[in-house]
């Protein structure tokens, strides 16, 4: 048995089957390709330098980049450069990726080297969106660039109708910055705690502008924590603005944490 089926063999003991995540995809992809699109750095590095995921990545990455460009271009002919820019951002962004793979579960298929496997790799938003690139890139080289473009509009598809995404593409935290002062709503903070081992710490962050609390959001740093209260506070501040008369950027009344509860995970 050589290093890399040990290696697979010892991680996937309980595993779930990669035909459930085939399933999922709702496309096929040779058992090769699809270990190879699977296989992290950390797990190549522990078996012998076997090939990672990385190349398969980058493919992916263009072909994700030139599905949600054209799909922007095709359904939007009024939207001008720098907007359709924007949208394409937030849906290819890490964060976009990440959220993708979790629905699907791809975590859980992943192959990490003992140390992600300790620090929660599976769910690091990084890894997560790197191996969806990698899928995508997968399913172009079993198939080609239609069959590739399809998956990517099932899966990235739906976010494109997101308006409260589109709005502030991948900077969260500069765009709240920017919505607090364009507002007068006072300075923004980050209330930030953390819980769990050295090796293996979460943690998690609530948003206050003013004397307003938002909502909270999770992460393996505390950047990425803020990074995800700020999403996640984003799309409420957004909602209650629309809902305002007359203006999408009016500020959000009331203290939000009263009326949708805080994100735990």
């Amino acid at each position: 048995m050589s290093t890399h089926t040990q290696g697979v063999a010892a991680q996937g003991a309980g595993a779930l089957d990669n035909a459930e995540l085939l399933k999922r995809l709702g496309v096929d992809i040779d058992p090769e390709t699809l270990r190879l699109a699977l296989t992290h750095r950390s797990f190549a590095y522990e078996n012998g330098g076997i090939p990672t995921n990385e190349r398969l990545e980058f493919l992916g990455d263009s072909v994700l980049g030139f599905s949600v460009t054209d799909a922007l271009f095709r359904e939007n002919p009024d939207l001008a450069e720098g907007e359709l820019a924007k949208r394409r951002s937030a849906v290819v962004s890490t964060r976009a990726l990440a959220g993708v793979a979790r629905s699907l579960g791809v975590g859980n298929f992943i192959l990490l080297g003992q140390g992600e496997r300790l620090t929660d790799g599976k769910n690091k938003a990084s890894i997560l969106a790197d191996t969806m690139e990698a899928l995508i890139g997968a399913v172009y080289v079993c198939h080609d660039i239609e069959t590739a473009r399809q998956l990517v509009m099932r899966l990235i598809g739906p976010l494109l109708l997101d308006a409260a995404a589109m709005g502030a593409a991948t900077d969260w935290k500069t765009s709240i910055q920017e919505y607090a002062a364009g507002n007068q709503l006072g300075p923004v903070r980050y209330e930030v705690t953390g819980e769990g081992p050295d090796h293996a710490r979460t943690y998690q962050a609530v948003l206050w502008i003013g004397g307003t609390s938002y909502l909270s959001g999770n992460g393996h740093s505390k950047k990425e924590a803020e990074q995800d209260a700020a999403a996640n506070s984003w799309r409420q501040i957004h909602s209650a603005a629309s809902g305002a008369v007359g203006s999408e950027d009016a500020p959000a009344t009331g203290n939000p944490t009263t009326d949708r509860p805080a994100k735990q995970g």
